[in-house]
């Protein structure tokens, strides 16, 4: 081996090593002291991987942080009642003043040609967004799907034999189902720019965790007038790797993947506000 060969290999193995060693001291930092927050989640707000199972007992394992957000009361309840939505939002809460405070610069008018080019320019953001796990934002999302519900019934006994409104009837009933037993829990229901502020606000570790994520400007048309809003589109670890003691909690090596599997899962947030878990149980 050349000389120059060898700096270059001992270059490659410094750097790994360099790499290791700054994400092994990042996560013992994120795990030092009391945790930010501790939540309990289950097989509601962590999904299992879509290809588990089968693969043995030291294959890697991840659960995907399921997180959804509450929309204006006239959005498509179809959305709202999706069994696990964590693939972006346009929360109410989420407004121009909102963007704003997050450090957009929103001063342009979103009705011009000039304010359109300038929103649709403007790049992803990281900030700090709020975890509410069985709140209030998901009490809301279960009473609207309660009452479109018993809506959809009202109008099956005024159109008796119509199929249309008992396949609408139908899908409203499934809809309800899915809500209270199978539907993440876990909403963003704040998102700013400093942590500390952000716990005063919401002080209960237990049901409040403070992550981050993704926020992009969005232009959207309502009834023909042009409306600038936040769309969360991810957020910065939404995936928690499991400890291979805990794997055999998620279904035995080498079975068939089930969507029955049940578990409880004790999530941590520490000093870096990214999660690890610290406890797991089948139920």
């Amino acid at each position: 081996m050349t000389g120059s060969r060898r700096r270059t290999l001992m270059a490659g193995v410094a750097l790994i090593l360099m790499t290791n060693a700054v994400a092994l001291g990042g996560a013992a930092y994120n795990h030092s002291g009391q945790p930010e927050a501790v939540l309990s989640l289950t097989q509601r707000e962590l999904r299992l991987p879509y290809a588990w199972g089968g693969k043995g007992e030291n294959s890697e394992l991840a659960l995907g942080l399921q997180w959804r957000t509450l929309g204006m009361e006239s959005d498509n309840l179809d959305n709202l009642s999706m069994p696990y939505l964590s693939i972006g939002g346009a929360p109410d809460w989420l407004d121009k003043t909102k963007l704003a405070a997050l450090g957009f610069d929103v001063s342009l008018p979103e009705d011009t040609d000039a304010g359109r080019r300038h929103y649709d320019k403007l790049l992803s953001r990281e900030v700090l967004l709020v975890l509410e796990m069985n709140g209030p934002a998901y009490r809301r999302a279960l009473e609207r799907t309660r009452e479109h519900s018993v809506r959809e019934q009202a109008l099956l006994g005024a159109h008796r034999g119509d199929k249309e409104f008992e396949q609408r009837a139908k899908r409203a009933s499934e809809q309800l189902k899915r809500e209270e037993q199978d539907n993440s829990r876990l909403f963003v229901i704040d998102a700013g720019v400093d942590a500390a502020v952000l716990r005063r606000q919401y002080p209960d570790n237990q049901h409040y965790a403070i992550v981050r994520g993704q926020i992009r400007p969005r232009l959207s048309t309502r009834q023909k007038q042009t409306r600038l809003s936040g769309y969360i589109s991810d957020l910065s670890n939404s995936h928690i790797n499991v400890p291979l003691d805990y794997h055999g909690i998620f279904g035995l090596a080498g079975s068939e993947r089930s969507d029955n599997v049940r578990y409880v899962v004790s999530v941590a947030f520490g000093k870096r506000l990214e999660p690890w878990i610290t406890a797991a149980t089948d139920k």
